[in-house]
């Protein structure tokens, strides 16, 4: 990504059904990744890889948020399974994902559907998206 463009906010449920903002997190990086589905082995091994480096995040004055289209109670569940220390926002209407970009028509099996598309954003303080990794 050559230019620096401004996140888009949201407000989206967490997985103790507490409405987060975006916004909530101006002054600190976000790491913001988009997956597919809780506990499945891909998006379980990004989750726990997060959450073992939460604490440099941490000192970095970033915070890591996940989105998927999981229920708030799955989220819940997935944290406590695997003793996850980001925060999971859930998005069963698919807005926050088709704004960023990752909610997209997929094949397996020669089968389409629409999913996600595995994405991590990196924001800025200001609340600017400096790098995306795609298709991750």
């Amino acid at each position: 990504m050559k230019d620096n463009k401004t996140s888009t906010d949201f407000c989206l449920p967490d997985e103790n059904n507490v409405e987060t903002c975006l916004d909530n997190f101006r002054g600190k990086w976000v790491a913001l990744y988009f997956y597919p589905k809780d506990n499945t082995s891909g998006c379980t091994r990004e989750a726990i890889d997060f959450s073992n480096n939460i604490e440099e995040f941490d000192k970095l004055n970033a915070v890591v948020i996940g989105v998927s289209p999981d229920s708030v109670e799955s989220h819940r569940r997935f944290i406590e399974k695997h003793n996850l220390k980001v925060k999971l926002l859930s998005d069963g209407k698919h807005e926050v994902l088709k704004r960023y970009g990752v909610w997209q028509l997929k094949k397996m099996y020669g089968r389409e559907y629409y999913g996600v598309v595995r994405s991590t954003f990196l924001i800025n303080p200001a609340g600017e998206i400096v790098y995306e990794w795609r298709k991750v």
